[in-house]
């Protein structure tokens, strides 16, 4: 074998390597995106780069993978349901009791799902997994449901709230019923 040879060997092993690199990444990050939907790029934006956003959103998959999530049996999904309709009611006459109970209510829900409440910031990271579309409705209510605490929120604001709040309870009241090819 002459030493042109060789080098053209090397050079198209190396192209090789190089091409199955970028494709596994490139993969890789289809597969982040899709699992996480607009949660992706916020946290890559968030991040010192987009590797360390996608290292931060690979491990919020493993913490996810490790929880013991299920789904709601039928007569407590029928409780939340009736609980959801009581704090709806409410908001005619206190809706700034109404929006405070509503996220108490989706953190109750969360907890009986298996999902750790420990903190907002966990909630968030651990809900993006499984509701990355659905997170923004959350960051909303919550910011509004956190003003409404020094009264500093609308009527109409707190009305957007519940609207929000109502997205993520729904969703995780009916998430765990899917079969299980069906989840985003």
């Amino acid at each position: 074998m002459s030493l042109i040879t060789i080098i053209i060997i090397a050079a198209l092993l190396v192209l090789l390597v190089c091409t199955v690199t970028a494709w596994t990444l490139t993969a890789r990050r289809r597969k982040l995106r899709e699992r996480f939907g607009p949660e992706y790029e916020r946290t890559v934006e968030a991040e010192d780069s987009r590797r360390a956003g996608e290292r931060e959103l690979r491990e919020r998959q493993e913490r996810h993978d490790a929880l013991d999530i299920k789904p709601l049996p039928a007569p407590v999904r029928d409780r939340y349901a009736e609980d959801w309709s009581r704090v709806q009611e409410r908001f005619v006459d206190r809706p700034d009791d109404a929006v405070h109970e509503a996220d108490r209510l989706v953190t109750t829900l969360m907890g009986e799902r298996g999902y750790p409440t420990e903190g907002y910031e966990q909630q968030l990271k651990d809900l993006s997994v499984e509701h990355g579309r659905t997170l923004e409705h959350y960051r909303a209510a919550h910011e509004v449901n956190d003003r409404s605490s020094h009264h500093q929120a609308t009527t109409e604001e707190l009305r957007g709230a519940m609207v929000h709040y109502r997205a993520l309870f729904e969703e995780l009241l009916h998430d765990g019923d899917r079969p299980s090819g069906s989840r985003a």
